[in-house]
């Protein structure tokens, strides 16, 4: 029986986070999966999710948590949407797979009906792929096939996924490193939100870069905006240089931002989208939407040069028109918006009011708070899950604490979330 009946509760802990479930279960996962991606462990060890439903997740001993990461920005509209859930059951009681790139199914047809006319991507069509790093790596062959330059022009800090060729364009020294053999040498880097002047003199330096490749918001590398104008001025010099724009709207997209894509508050139209996250509702899905006329350098007889088993996959299909439908009939990305407001006033004052704050940034359900050190940052995340709040920190250095709720979260739980972590900032 669930326990999670409603997901608008305050948080409730039992026992201390991690509880002895949650410890035993990690002591056997640490023996059976490979330390790669294995982060429950003896020497940090915290909790697993037992159950999730709109704000709140229930982990294995049986405390209840507010999400404030909303699962790495995934449910947008609250984890196990009945709606979401429902399309899913019905989907799965017809065509549980299908054929991938080969033969296609009606939900397919539907999805990408709909991504084209919802992207603002102009003559838009879409490229499916199956996690928002594969939709990078879509985006960048995409960009050689159609230029014939091999040069991308990225920024500092960014996050593109962690497959070889999405890692190529994320920034941080620690994740490329161990596979720096392996990348490319046709990488330029500036850094996020410099001088247009300096982007011009880049892209002017040599014939061999073919696009840009930007998030219009930083996202787990800070939460960092963009200058006022620089969106749409980096997007006129793309345009006058014929160098392709590529915007990784995979955490912003789908009214993150307050908007329905971050670049709309720019009336920025870049030339390849990449979206995923909260497109799926919790299921694993994602796109690259680009121009007709851009994605013509696909066409070919024969095989298809990049697929996978499960692209399109009927069920994620299923869950991500529930999700489009969700956002636009309640009107999400405008809640989004209202609520940012409201944060915005109350937290901009953090910075002059607690000693470990050093900046507040933000747009929509998207706000990262930076303190002073990295220990600060670890103390408040400890501190939060003992109190039930889910919060994860990020940046380069690890200080920016991130709130990316769900869109759907309840005024009263995204209150109490701040009042908690203002008690937290107090004892920093």
């Amino acid at each position: 029986m669930k326990r999670l009946a409603r997901g608008d509760l305050l948080p409730k802990i039992l026992t201390p986070p991690p509880g002895p479930r949650a410890r035993r279960l990690s002591r056997s996962l640490a023996r059976a999966e490979a330390p790669g991606v294995n982060t429950l462990h003896d020497a940090a060890p915290t909790i697993l999710w037992q159950e999730a439903k709109g704000a709140n997740v229930l982990d294995v001993d049986g405390n209840r948590f507010l999400d404030l990461t909303s699962g790495f920005g995934v449910a947008a509209v609250g984890h196990r949407h009945p709606r979401v859930v429902a399309a899913v059951r019905r989907q799965a009681g017809e065509l549980l797979h299908g054929l991938g790139d080969v033969q296609a199914h009606p939900l397919r047809v539907r999805l990408a009906e709909r991504l084209r006319r919802r992207v603002p991507v102009d003559d838009a069509q879409v490229y499916f792929a199956v996690s928002g790093a594969d939709a990078v790596e879509i985006a960048l062959k995409t960009v050689l096939l159609a230029t014939g330059r091999p040069g991308i022009l990225a920024f500092e800090p960014a996050y593109h996924g962690l497959t070889l060729g999405a890692l190529h364009a994320t920034s941080r020294p620690e994740f490329r490193r161990p596979f720096s053999r392996h990348l490319h040498s046709h990488l330029h880097r500036l850094p996020y939100g410099c001088r247009l002047g300096t982007i011009a003199q880049t892209l002017a330096g040599g014939d061999e870069i073919g696009a840009v490749i930007l998030e219009p918001v930083v996202g787990r590398e800070g939460v960092i905006l963009p200058p006022p104008g620089w969106l749409r001025g980096l997007a006129a010099l793309c345009h006058e240089r014929g160098v392709l724009l590529v915007a990784d709207e995979i955490l912003t997209g789908f009214g993150r931002t307050g908007h329905w894509f971050a670049v709309d508050a720019d009336g920025v139209r870049p030339d390849l989208v990449c979206c995923g996250k909260a497109l799926g509702g919790g299921l694993p899905i994602a796109a690259t939407v680009g121009r007709r006329g851009v994605l013509a350098a696909w066409e070919r007889s024969g095989e298809a040069l990049h697929t996978a088993t499960f692209m399109a996959h009927p069920t994620a299909c299923a869950a991500a028109l529930a999700v489009l439908d969700i956002l636009s009939g309640d009107k999400l990305p405008r809640r989004a918006a209202r609520l940012g407001s409201r944060l915005e006033r109350r937290l901009r004052d953090w910075p002059g009011t607690f000693s470990a704050v050093a900046a507040v940034r933000g747009r929509g359900l998207m706000w990262g708070v930076e303190l002073a050190s990295r220990a600060d940052a670890a103390g408040i995340c400890r501190a939060a899950l003992g109190r039930g709040l889910l919060i994860l920190a990020g940046g380069a250095d690890g200080r920016v604490l991130q709130l990316l709720p769900p869109l759907t979260i309840s005024e009263r739980q995204l209150g109490h979330a701040v009042e908690l972590i203002e008690e937290l900032l107090v004892e920093f």
